[in-house]
């Protein structure tokens, strides 16, 4: 499965471009990617096209907001062959970071 569609990355970078000079502008989940086999969510809102690093809320061991490489997540493959997915019934635009972290991350 392809991580970011274009649309998903389309939506990222655009917020990313409109994002403010301090950073404080919020925006809406564009998507939510997961480690089907262990540790790890990410909810996406912005994605830097230069460097290929993504912000939003990032759910390892603890509920951070912060950065990731989409090369590092597209490229990883655990020991049985399964790498990082999108989750597709993820209502995309719906909730803020905040949100997901008081519903999902409990």
């Amino acid at each position: 499965m392809q991580l970011l569609t274009e649309k998903i990355k389309k939506q990222l970078i655009d917020n990313f471009n409109n994002q403010d000079s301090e950073g404080t502008k919020e925006f809406k989940v564009v998507c939510k990617l997961f480690n089907p086999i262990g540790d790890g969510t990410w909810y996406l809102t912005e994605l830097d096209p230069k460097t290929n690093i993504a912000f939003g809320l990032c759910v390892i061991f603890d509920a951070e907001l912060g950065n990731v490489c989409m090369t590092e997540l597209t490229e990883y493959v655990s020991d049985i062959g399964i790498g990082i997915e999108r989750d597709i019934l993820f209502k995309t635009n719906h909730y803020t970071l905040e949100e997901c972290k008081k519903l999902f991350c409990n």
